[in-house]
């Protein structure tokens, strides 16, 4: 919804907003622009504006004061992605980037290749890639690269919002089951994703991930558009290979033949499938291979990914938004095989609606492994007992507070400690940063 706001703002909008809890970066984002933002959902704010139209974010529900006001007082009302379908997307050259994982990196490795080959591609992505600072742009090329999220789009919409979006270049990263407030089942999300796929043009293109099964039963419901897939172990149209342990050096291959070799920014396996797909995708819009190749060594990464925000008194402190647990394992993993034999110290708030329920409490001890030892908060909603986790050295408290405690006295030289969570987390990072400042 930030990211909407800041392309309507640059569509020439004058733009106002209201949310439950606004933090950066994207608060400041948009004060910077000069939208006007309010704590709380008063209805107030809606008589104050006046507005011509209101965006309403999938967050919302009935019972909301200001939903019950909008209703109440006959005021135009879309969903976010509506509005940017019917004012921008619809003029353009989408490439969609979808999957349980890897959206914002991929998305913004997409949009950086293009950038790279001289376009001035448009954007919106749920992270703020750090090569352009912001989260959205219009943009001035018919290029136009989105996070395509299969999350609901509105109280009043109960589709994908990615159904919305009408791609002419689909990236199918891959498929789990996430979002249980939403989904009862795998089967749901999966035929969302074939809607998805329904309406890509017989003309446009269909990137699949082929090392995963979830998607290959997918695209066996149909397809009607060309189909290419990729693979970090083998595919007859899109290769990486590995010349690294870190998976940071890779060759690509196109057919079988070797078409150039990356040194990328970025660690892990998943981080060279995410590199991959950006560069198929590039490639359906133009872009040379080994040119897209050449882009990757400049990309800057994306903010809360693996994010190393400060090292203090020899500790790294990494911030990061994984909260599935294959992306912790995997971010988890990437980590251990860059650092070797240093400690891992996770600090994980399990604060998606799929973790509260306790969706993942089956494999989310599992995917903790590679830490060496592992906080977990837990909040108020949570609907299960977390210390029910089987995974080594594991900690449970119940607030900010104990965990810094608990970290400043335990944390040494040439620790690594990396916080995972997809909210602000009670500015636990900064808070932990000031704490080992005055004690370390």
């Amino acid at each position: 919804m930030g990211g909407i706001a800041r392309l309507a703002t640059e569509c020439g909008y004058t733009v106002a907003g209201a949310d439950s809890n606004m933090y950066p970066p994207m608060s400041t984002q948009l004060q910077l622009l000069g939208v006007d933002l309010h704590q709380g959902y008063d209805p107030a704010h809606c008589r104050k504006w006046k507005p011509d139209l209101i965006i309403i974010g999938n967050a919302l529900s009935r019972g909301n004061p200001s939903v019950e006001a909008v209703l109440n007082g006959g005021v135009r009302f879309v969903s976010g992605p509506q509005w940017i379908y019917e004012e921008i997307l619809r003029k353009k050259w989408v490439l969609a980037i979808a999957g349980t994982h890897g959206k914002t990196t991929t998305a913004s490795l997409v949009c950086w290749l293009l950038e790279h080959a001289g376009l001035d591609p448009g954007f919106l992505i749920g992270g703020v890639p750090e090569n352009f600072g912001v989260s959205a742009r219009l943009g001035s090329d018919p290029f136009f690269v989105i996070e395509a999220d299969e999350y609901d789009t509105a109280f009043f919409d109960k589709r994908s919002k990615f159904v919305h979006y009408h791609p002419r270049t689909l990236v199918l990263n891959n498929l789990e089951f996430d979002h249980a407030d939403i989904f009862d089942n795998l089967g749901e999300i999966k035929r969302q994703f074939h809607h998805l796929i329904r309406i890509v043009p017989d003309q446009g293109l269909v990137l699949v991930n082929q090392d995963d099964h979830n998607l290959a039963e997918v695209i066996g419901q149909g397809c009607w558009s060309e189909q290419q897939g990729f693979s970090v172990s083998a595919s007859p149209d899109w290769t990486a290979r590995a010349t690294s342990g870190e998976f940071s050096r890779f060759d690509i291959f196109r057919y079988g033949k070797k078409k150039a070799s990356v040194q990328s920014p970025l660690i892990g396996s998943f981080n060279m499938s995410n590199a991959l797909a950006a560069v198929a995708t590039v490639h359906h819009a133009g872009v040379p291979i080994e040119q897209a190749c050449q882009g990757i060594t400049g990309f800057k990464s994306v903010k809360r990914r693996l994010q190393l925000l400060a090292t203090i008194s020899g500790v790294s402190i990494y911030d990061d938004f994984a909260h599935h647990p294959t992306a912790i394992k995997k971010t988890l993993t990437a980590l251990r095989q860059q650092v070797a034999n240093q400690r891992i110290i996770c600090v994980l708030e399990p604060r998606s609606n799929t973790m509260l329920l306790g969706k993942h409490r089956k494999t989310l001890g599992d995917s903790l492994g590679s830490a060496d030892q592992t906080l977990v908060f837990s909040p108020p909603g949570a609907q299960w007992d977390m210390t029910s986790l089987a995974s080594r050295n594991l900690q449970v408290l119940d607030s900010v507070t104990e965990i810094i405690r608990s970290l400043v006295n335990a944390v040494e030289n040439g620790d690594h400690v990396v916080i995972m969570s997809n909210g602000s987390f009670d500015n636990i990072h900064q808070k932990l940063i000031d704490a080992l400042s005055v004690t370390h």
